[in-house]
């Protein structure tokens, strides 16, 4: 009987976190929602882009911004280069004549660089972007228009994943499709737990000093504005465009995010009480992920001891499963098989990477940072 009460109760929580929570979003956002009071305003901004190596995109990037519809005359554009040594320096330097500006400091992960370049800037409004990422022109504009709302703090922009080549990349895209649907629907009722880190603004006043060791800088100087009272929204007008990344790139992110999230706990405990005013979204959403699987384990613990052709069955089911995940390495890309067990070896993949993240309480932090191919860190 203690067998099947494990079992049943592992597989409900698996099932509420994975399909009944966003579900419930989704009727709580069509049915509770705060619209965002917006009216076209311009307030003198800053576009900040911190970059690492990043000389691949950088042109293309930097072409991206000073294309935007916003006036010229209210956007100063600061490029801080973490200690790059690659071409990205020149290539900016550059577009200097451009009113494109170049801060370089020594090597020391994002939020260093941030922490270096925020004091640098003059705009009421900080725009955040990472290198890679092109923006439609339209898209700041849409993002100052929701900051005409005195409680908004912080503004998403909506990340596009472009076409995927491979069953994999297409897994991650699907994947990225459904996490921006919560993300939408959470600040439609309030806000979300963070920012859409690779195009994101914030309200000047609210950018805090980021802990150089942590992993999650997007959640970080977010959450510090939502617990002033401010609401964190995406903006579906403000568009940006990624490629799409590999199985391989996704795990080492979603690693990093996952042990950041930890690191998060630690910097903000209010998020696991009363003090947070979107508890039961907290826990179903960021927490419950964390939790995802230690489930699946009390599953497969407690089913070996359950009894009949239902025990038998449950078994059978998650042996299935994982062996179709193993399969996904030598099954032909484009055939039958490969449709089933690409989306089980993504899904492993994604809960292998919650267990690894556990890593960052035994090592420095900034071991979990990878340099994705795309040229950016990971």
């Amino acid at each position: 009987m203690t067998a099947w009460i494990v079992f049943i109760g592992c597989a409900l929580f698996l099932v509420y976190i994975v399909v009944g929570y966003p579900a419930l979003l989704k009727w709580m956002s069509a049915r509770f929602p705060r619209p965002v009071s917006k009216r076209r305003i311009q307030p003198p901004i800053t576009v900040l882009i911190a970059a690492y190596n990043g000389a691949k995109y950088i042109a293309r990037k930097l072409d991206s911004v000073l294309a935007l519809e916003y006036p010229r005359e209210r956007m100063e554009i600061l490029v801080i280069s973490d200690g790059s040594t690659d071409e990205t320096e020149e290539i900016v330097r550059s577009y200097a004549g451009r009113g494109v500006r170049l801060l370089r400091v020594p090597r020391g992960g994002k939020p260093a660089a941030l922490n270096a370049g925020i004091p640098q800037t003059s705009g009421e409004i900080l725009v955040l972007t990472d290198v890679r990422q092109e923006v439609e022109p339209q898209s700041v504009q849409n993002l100052m228009d929701c900051f005409a709302d005195p409680k908004v703090g912080v503004v998403s922009g909506d990340l596009i994943i472009r076409g995927a080549d491979r069953e994999d990349q297409a897994d991650v895209a699907r994947y990225w499709d459904y996490e921006r649907e919560i993300r939408k629907r959470l600040g439609r009722i309030d806000s979300f737990f963070g920012a859409t880190g690779p195009f994101y603004a914030i309200r000047r006043e609210l950018a805090v000093h980021v802990p150089p060791d942590m992993l999650l800088d997007d959640v970080y100087l977010p959450l510090s504005a939502f617990f002033k009272g401010y609401r964190l929204i995406v903006e579906e007008g403000a568009r940006a465009y990624d490629y799409p990344t590999s199985r391989e790139t996704e795990f080492n992110r979603k690693v990093r995010t996952l042990a950041g999230n930890y690191q998060i706990l630690r910097a903000y405990p209010k998020l696991l009480g009363p003090g947070n005013r979107l508890w039961l979204h907290f826990m179903s959403y960021k927490f419950g992920r964390l939790m995802l699987p230690y489930a699946l384990l009390g599953m497969a613990v407690s089913s070996l001891f359950l009894p009949g052709w239902l025990g038998k069955a449950a078994l059978g089911g998650q042996i299935l499963f994982y062996a179709l995940a193993y399969l996904d390495r030598f099954a032909t890309p484009g055939t039958l098989l490969k449709r089933l067990t690409s989306p089980c070896c993504t899904a492993v993949t994604l809960i292998v990477a919650a267990v690894y993240a556990l890593k960052v309480f035994f090592v420095e932090p900034r071991e979990l940072w990878k340099v994705t191919s795309a040229g950016k860190m990971s």
